[in-house]
C-alpha cells in the first residue's frame, strides 16, 4: 500500500519533523549540530521505517503556537513537538494523534529558597507560560476552581519563557513537568530551583500527523507501537536480541500492508532501540535529568504504555 505522504517523503529523501526550539530530553540540538531527546528519537525511527536511515530527518524547530499549524499546512510530515493531545487540536485543526509518546503533567519549576512547596502558594503571581501551549487554560481551571488565580504570563519561544522566570520577572515557570527537567537543568544553578510536586493536568504529549492520509497515520502509530511492544517482548522472553529478533520478525510480516518492507522494524529497533531504551537514553540517570518513567512504565509494572500486539 503507497501512501501520498510516504511518496513524498521517499521522493524528497527526508522526513520534514517539527520539533521544539530547544528542550534537553526531547528536542535539543547539540554543539555538533545533532539533535537529541525523545521526541526526536521517534522522528528518528519514522525515517528508519520509512526511508531506510534514522539520520534522513530534516528538522523543523518550532514555536509552540506553530507546532500544529506547520503540519496542517504541509511544511512538515510529523510533529513530534511535546504537544499534548486534546480533543479540542483534533477538532479544530486537520491533524490527529498517532499515540503517546510521554504522559505527563502540568508543573511549576520555582526557586528552592522561596519556600513554595505548593501550587496555592502562587496564587497572585505571575508565572511564565509559553504561547500556545494549554498552560494558560489549565492554570485559569485549576485555580478558578479552587477560588484563586495567578496572572500567566505568555512567551513566543523556550528560551524567552526560561528567561523570564530566570531573572525574576516570574516567580514560577509552568510547563509539562518532564520538561520542566530539561528546562532546569539549562539554568546557571540548576540546585537552586525545584520542580514542584504537584501536576494539575494531564498532559499526554503524542506524536501528530495530518488527518488526509490514514496510511502515514497507520505507518506512523506502529512505529511508535513497536517500540512499547518491543520492551514489552524483551520483559516476557528476558534475552534482549532474541526478544528484539522476534518483535522485528512479527512486525516484519506486516511491513508490505502499510508501505514498508520486511526489514521496517529490525531497522527502527536497531537504530533507537525500545521505548524503554529511548527514555532511559533521553531522561534517565545518566543524562542528569533523571526522570522518573512513572506513567511511562509499562501497564505491567504500574505505567500506562500498554504493548498493543505486533501479530
Amino acid at each position: 500500500m503507497s501512501t501520498s505522504t510516504l511518496d513524498a517523503v521517499r521522493e524528497r529523501g527526508v522526513l520534514r519533523a517539527a520539533v521544539s526550539r530547544g528542550i534537553r530530553g526531547l528536542s535539543l540540538r547539540g554543539d555538533d549540530g545533532r539533535w537529541s531527546g525523545l521526541d526526536t528519537d521517534v522522528a528518528r525511527a519514522v525515517a528508519a521505517a520509512a526511508l531506510g536511515s534514522a539520520d534522513a530527518v530534516e528538522w523543523a524547530p518550532t514555536d509552540p503556537a506553530q507546532r500544529l499549524g506547520r503540519l496542517a499546512s504541509g511544511e512538515v510530515d510529523l510533529t513530534v513537538c511535546n504537544v499534548s493531545w486534546t480533543l479540542g487540536r483534533e477538532a479544530s485543526l486537520p491533524v490527529l494523534f498517532a499515540g503517546v509518546t510521554c504522559y505527563d503533567g502540568e508543573g511549576f519549576l520555582v526557586r528552592a529558597d522561596s519556600g513554595i512547596t505548593r501550587p496555592e502558594e502562587l496564587a497572585g503571581r505571575r508565572v511564565a507560560v509559553q504561547a500556545g501551549t494549554t498552560s494558560a487554560a489549565n492554570l485559569a481551571s485549576w485555580y478558578g476552581g479552587r477560588g484563586l488565580a495567578v496572572e500567566p504570563v505568555a512567551y513566543t519561544t523556550p528560551g524567552e519563557t526560561l528567561a523570564a522566570y530566570a531573572d525574576g520577572t516570574c516567580a514560577a515557570y509552568v510547563l509539562d513537568r518532564v520538561a520542566l527537567a530539561g528546562e532546569r537543568a539549562a539554568l546557571d544553578d540548576p540546585a537552586a530551583h525545584r520542580i514542584l510536586d504537584t501536576a494539575i493536568s494531564r498532559e499526554p504529549m503524542a506524536a501528530a500527523v495530518r488527518d488526509d492520509d490514514p496510511a502515514w497515520f497507520r505507518l506512523c502509530r506502529w512505529v511508535l507501537q513497536l517500540l512499547v511492544s518491543a520492551e514489552h517482548q524483551v520483559d516476557e522472553v528476558g534475552e534482549r536480541e532474541k526478544a528484539l529478533a522476534q518483535a522485528a520478525e512479527t512486525a516484519g510480516l506486516h511491513g508490505p500492508a502499510v508501505g514498508l518492507d520486511q526489514d521496517w522494524a529490525a531497522r527502527v529497533l536497531a537504530a533507537v532501540g525500545t521505548y524503554a531504551d529511548v527514555y532511559e537514553r533521553n531522561l534517565g540517570p545518566a543524562t542528569g535529568l533523571a526522570v522518573p518513567r512513572g506513567l511511562n512504565e509499562l501497564w505491567t509494572r504500574g505505567g500506562l504504555h500498554y504493548a498493543v500486539p505486533l501479530h
